[in-house]
């Protein structure tokens, strides 16, 4: 199989889709990678890394789409790659199609085979894709909210850890998954007076022995939720549906009530968010103000450390990449569980329920799709 990586052009987005060590085990398995110059420079990769284990380099991403078979990426697709896609192509990358209508269309009408790192479960709930992704940003939203704290940048004027005979910042995370508990790990570690909310008793639980002692473990519920973020310095959004939207919980009335200049984190702004005033931002503008509340939305959050989280996640994705390419999509997808749960969109039908009801689309299921 001919597989093609061009380089990122969503803002900020240094991270890329193959390191050298994937190059080295698809030309071993006798495939050819195509990699867009300089596709790898934000991570710290050039391209004569790639070449010397044998990537061929080609100029333009028109060259790399044109002739591989599958092309890999890091993010969705932005509207001026969407005429370069062709039919039949296979797409692994990052989606989150919940969040947007015209990619959802566009991938559609292109007829791409669309597999999303997103929604690849395993048999027990675990999303191995989307986990060390969610491990950066987990940890990269405790730092940037004690960063956004800061007077001068809009915050409360709070230090994250305090000081002795000073109160530390309260920090909220809601949702107790890899991004939560990442994010109360470290603001804990900050010294900040931690409170956790999530929906599952039992993670709860797991938590209560894993975590330190300085987060609180709360059940979310509409009336807890309001009660802790009405004097939080620092509010971090952690709430995932796999592959949709993600559910308002902090609505503008609750927002009203919160401390001025109070900061929100919001790393569910991928899926749509979870507060109800949050809008995707970029690493260039980040913040932006509603009823004197701090918003960073920045929808590729784990770009800005790209060495880091290049290499973490393709150290999670080139084993299901290498599954496609040897195996070809279509076996591989009737042999693997896991992989055929990324595969939100074939032939120009949606086969992930969760997309298919964020815009009240016909859902196909994936069996019936490509039997």
């Amino acid at each position: 199989m001919i597989i093609g990586v061009p380089k990122e052009i969503k803002n900020n987005e240094n991270r890329v889709a193959i390191t050298p060590a994937g190059v080295k085990a698809f030309c071993q398995s006798g495939h050819q990678v195509l990699i867009q110059k300089s596709a790898g420079i934000g991570s710290g990769i050039n391209d004569q890394e790639y070449s010397l284990v044998g990537a061929t380099i080609l100029e333009s991403a028109e060259e790399v789409f044109q002739k591989a078979e599958m092309i890999l990426k890091v993010k969705e697709p932005l509207a001026a790659e969407y005429k370069l896609l062709k039919p039949q192509q296979i797409l692994f990358t990052y989606f989150h199609f919940a969040s947007s209508l015209e990619l959802t269309k566009a991938m559609m009408e292109r007829k791409v085979i669309c597999i999303a790192y997103e929604t690849v479960q395993t048999k027990d709930g675990y999303l191995p894709l989307l986990a060390p992704m969610s491990e950066v940003a987990g940890k990269m939203a405790a730092h940037i909210a004690a960063y956004y704290l800061a007077l001068p940048y809009g915050g409360t004027g709070v230090l994250m850890g305090g000081v002795p005979g000073v109160n530390p910042a309260k920090v909220v995370v809601l949702g107790g998954g890899t991004v939560g508990t990442c994010a109360a790990k470290v603001a804990a570690g900050l010294g900040a007076n931690v409170c956790l909310l999530d929906i599952n008793i039992r993670r709860l639980r797991y938590l209560d022995d894993v975590l330190p002692k300085n987060i609180r473990l709360i059940v979310a519920n509409q009336h807890n939720i309001e009660e802790e973020i009405q004097d939080a310095d620092a509010v971090i959004g952690a709430v995932l549906i796999p592959g949709a939207e993600a559910p308002k919980l902090v609505t503008e009335e609750m927002l009203k009530k919160m401390k001025n200049n109070a900061v929100i984190v919001d790393v569910a702004i991928d899926q749509g968010g979870c507060f109800a005033t949050s809008k995707p931002t970029s690493h260039s503008e980040p913040v932006y103000k509603i009823h004197n509340i701090l918003h960073y939305c920045v929808t590729n959050m784990p770009g800005a450390f790209a060495r880091t989280s290049t290499f973490a996640l393709t150290n999670a994705t080139l084993p299901y990449a290498l599954e496609i390419a040897n195996k070809g999509y279509l076996k591989a997808i009737k042999e693997n569980e896991d992989l055929a749960k990324g595969v939100n969109i074939i032939y120009g039908k949606i086969t992930y329920k969760p997309v298919a009801d964020a815009f009240n689309f016909t859902f196909h299921p994936l069996k019936e799709v490509i039997d």
